[in-house]
């Protein structure tokens, strides 16, 4: 059986706070390999400040070409409405059999896990890893995690530490406005493909206001 991360976000744009975050993950829990799955369309924000799904699926694709263990799944932007976790862990599944798949949470999502849709039965279909990022935050992770697992017989919840990479997609998004130097904070193929195609400023758009 495959070991495999699942790890969701907006990726708007992913950065090397996400590929430290997926690193860490992929080696402390000896994954196979990671899939990133970026979110499907977000139509009530601006081209400027979420930049249109095959954009995102572009850049993850970039950063994670030198990285043979991490891979890209379109799924949830090829996919009509909004997207959930227990239905896109259904189809990995279908279509993976011969995958076991964890879940990559953040300490905040950990702890309202259990008002997600549907969080039993994704607690049924994958392995939950909580990352904990600060000292102060495992204590209360753990303890939700005691008590999300007492209720799902044969649900697994494994809490990490990961040091924080203190990086903010709003602040890149604000720095690349400003042309400031983001060589530093994503990899040079994914600014390249962010200049070239004019995301996050007014350079770019077509009469539709999606980035070219």
């Amino acid at each position: 059986m495959k070991q495999a991360g699942l790890f969701g976000g907006s990726f708007n744009p992913i950065h090397f706070g996400h590929l430290h975050l997926a690193e860490s993950v992929w080696r402390q829990l000896r994954l196979d390999h990671v899939l990133l799955m970026p979110a499907g369309e977000a139509p009530h924000k601006s081209c400027e400040e979420y930049a249109a799904g095959f954009h995102r699926a572009e850049m993850c694709r970039l950063a994670a070409a030198d990285r043979p263990w991490l891979r890209v799944s379109d799924l949830e932007i090829r996919k009509a409405g909004k997207s959930y976790t227990v239905d896109t862990l259904r189809i990995l599944r279908e279509q993976y059999p011969d995958t076991a798949w964890t879940l990559m949470l953040g300490s905040d999502m950990l702890l309202s896990f259990d008002r997600w849709r549907s969080w039993q039965e994704i607690m049924r279909m994958a392995r939950i890893c909580a990352v904990s990022r600060e000292e102060n935050d495992r204590e209360a992770l753990c303890a939700e995690a005691d008590r999300l697992m007492r209720q799902v017989r044969g649900a697994e919840i494994t809490v990490l530490n990961v040091p924080a990479f203190p990086l903010s997609s709003t602040q890149i998004r604000e720095n690349l406005r400003k042309h400031a130097d983001c060589s530093c904070l994503l990899p040079e193929n994914v600014v390249q493909y962010i200049l070239k195609s004019g995301l996050y400023s007014d350079v770019g758009r077509d009469e539709n206001g999606e980035g070219e």
